[in-house]
Order: C-alpha cells, then structure tokens, then sequence
C-alpha cells in the first residue's frame, strides 16, 4: 500500500493592511461650528502677540512725530519698528505673518504720509480698509453669504455646505455682525478727526491705537461668549 504524501497546506494569504490615513487635525480636532469658529478666529488675530504686533509701529510712527514733527523721522520709526519686529520672527523661526501685515500697512501710510506732507494722511488707509471691511461684511450678510460661514467651510471640507442649515448660516450671520462693528466704530470715530482743521495726526495716532487691538478682543469676547452657548454638531464631507 503506497503511502499518500500529505501536501503541504498553503499559508494564508492575508492582504496587507492599507496604510492608515493621516490624520486631518485641522478638520478632526473641533465636532461643534461653535469651537471651529472660536479656534479660527484666535488664529485670524494671531493671538495676544500678533495683536501686539499690529500696534507697536502705529505707537512708533505717532510717539515720534509728536515729539519730533518731523515726518521723515516718524515714517522712519514705524518702518524700523516693523522691521526689527520682523527680524525677531525670523531669527525665532516662527511665523512672520502678522508682522509682514503690520509692514505691509505701514508702508502705505508712510507712501500716504509722504506724499502729502500732513502725518494725518498716514491713517487714511486704514480708514478706508476698515470702511472697505464694513461694507464687504454687511453685503455677504445682505446676500446670505456671511463670511464667517467660510471658517466652517474651511473645517468641513465643503466651502458651501453650511449654507444648507438655516441655523448656521443665522449663527454665521451674527457673528459676522460682531466685525462688522468694530470696523464701523473706527470710521465712525477717525474719519470726523480726519476731517477737522489742523494737525489731528496726535488724535488720530491715539484713536487708532485704542480702537485697534482692544476693540478686536472685544469683539471676539463677544463671540466666544455667543459661541459658548450653543453645540452645533460640524457635518464633515464623507469622503468618497
């Protein structure tokens, strides 16, 4: 009788494991509209250093030309102001975004400023940006496209979807409300000072800086504390 030679058995194949997807911590780390929106507009300001930042070559440009009335030396002080704040950045390697705005904007008020000869032209940009900022908002709340509806558009992956609750798009709206007003403050304040006879670049310099930064914060205590009272679960695009 032959013996039957036992075949041996084959090892299971096993398919390999697909790679597991990376992460999206930008659209993973918040579940609510409410948290994606607060964490998006402190990044928007760039913090308590960003908002710092935005002030010091204002504070440089009035301080000197207060003391000196010389415009040359205050565009020059704003300007170095700018740049030696942008040279922190780059030597920490950390991000020169808010910077890079602040010199941005300070070298069209020199531009303004020099042209003319009067210090107080130096703040007509930022008037008209901000009035600019005001209208651009009240327009995207009037067609019901609020712009703060693109922060979530940004988390879930659709740019648009949000526009299909009713009830974000009405969150969104006053939120929205909520920037408008400090832009609408500043032109309602600083264009009046602008328009008065004699140097007001003093007036103008301090107004600027005490409805810059401060009224911003203000603006996103008010968020926050809107946020915070509701949970509006973020419905993700599934991916296909």
């Amino acid at each position: 009788m032959s013996e039957v030679e036992a075949t041996p058995e084959k090892p299971s194949e096993t398919p390999p494991e697909k790679p597991a997807a990376k992460p999206e911590p930008e659209r993973d780390a918040h579940d609510t509209v409410e948290a994606a929106v607060r964490a998006q507009l402190t990044k928007a300001l760039g913090g308590v250093r960003g908002m710092i930042e935005a002030a010091v070559p204002t504070i440089a440009f009035t301080g000197t030309y207060v003391v000196s009335d010389e415009i040359k030396l205050a565009v020059g002080a704003g300007v170095g102001a700018a740049v030696l704040l942008l040279a922190v950045r780059i030597a920490q390697r950390s991000n020169p975004q808010f910077v890079l705005n602040s010199l941005v904007g300070i070298a069209v008020a020199a531009f303004f400023a020099l042209r003319s000869g009067k210090a107080e032209d130096a703040f007509l940009p930022g008037i008209l940006l901000n009035a600019g900022y005001a209208a651009a908002m009240i327009f995207s709340i009037a067609v019901r496209w609020p712009i703060v509806g693109f922060i979530i558009g940004t988390v879930t992956g659709d740019p648009t979807a949000w526009r299909r609750d009713p009830g974000i798009v009405r969150l969104c709206s006053k939120l929205t409300w909520l920037l408008v007003l400090p832009c609408a403050a500043r032109v309602a304040v600083q264009y009046p000072i602008y328009l008065a006879d004699g140097d007001q670049s003093g007036l103008l310099g301090a107004a600027k800086i005490a409805m810059g930064w401060p009224l911003q914060v203000a603006a996103l205590a008010a968020m926050v504390w809107l946020l915070a009272r509701g949970r509006t679960p973020i419905e993700r695009e599934k991916p296909a």
